[in-house]
């Protein structure tokens, strides 16, 4: 299939170290992301757009979400760039849930940490629906991808 990501790079050079629980967070993202995804770029203002597979650059530059993709010969085929302002409150909802979740994990019973996990994934749910409508026209993704890139937007936001 070649409408999808085969490779991801995160600039996060410019943010703190990521604590345990977060880069845990960045690395099943990514490996679930590459092992499963759904990525199409439509033609735009009459372009036809290489197929893929993509290579996806994710960064923040001046204070918005920056999509740089390539095809895998590394030709550079689009780039984007989202405001952040939709994601601000959502991204910091669900650090706050995900940390309630990781205290959750060490001491309460299960049945308080499956509540917990709950919240936390509705509101990673609201998390990707807003990224598929600020990605419209621009990248069609699936709600699984949507799921996993809205992970990785958190961890490059969470020193921004």
């Amino acid at each position: 299939m070649t409408a999808r990501i085969s490779h991801i790079d995160l600039d996060d050079r410019n943010l703190p170290p990521p604590t345990p629980e977060i880069e845990q967070e960045r690395k099943v993202a990514i490996y679930d992301l590459l092992e499963d995804n759904s990525f199409a770029l439509p033609a735009r203002d009459g372009q036809e757009v290489p197929d893929g597979p993509y290579r996806l650059g994710l960064s923040i530059r001046e204070r918005r979400l920056v999509f740089d993709i390539d095809t895998d010969t590394q030709d550079h085929v689009a780039e984007f760039h989202l405001s952040l302002s939709p994601f601000r409150q959502v991204v910091k909802d669900y650090w706050a849930i995900c940390e309630s979740y990781f205290n959750a994990v060490k001491t309460m019973p299960p049945s308080q940490i499956e509540t917990i996990d709950m919240a936390r994934r509705g509101i990673h749910n609201e998390g990707a629906r807003i990224l598929q409508e600020r990605l419209e026209g621009k990248a069609e993704v699936d709600d699984d991808t949507a799921r996993r890139l809205f992970t990785l937007i958190c961890v490059l936001h969470y020193g921004g």
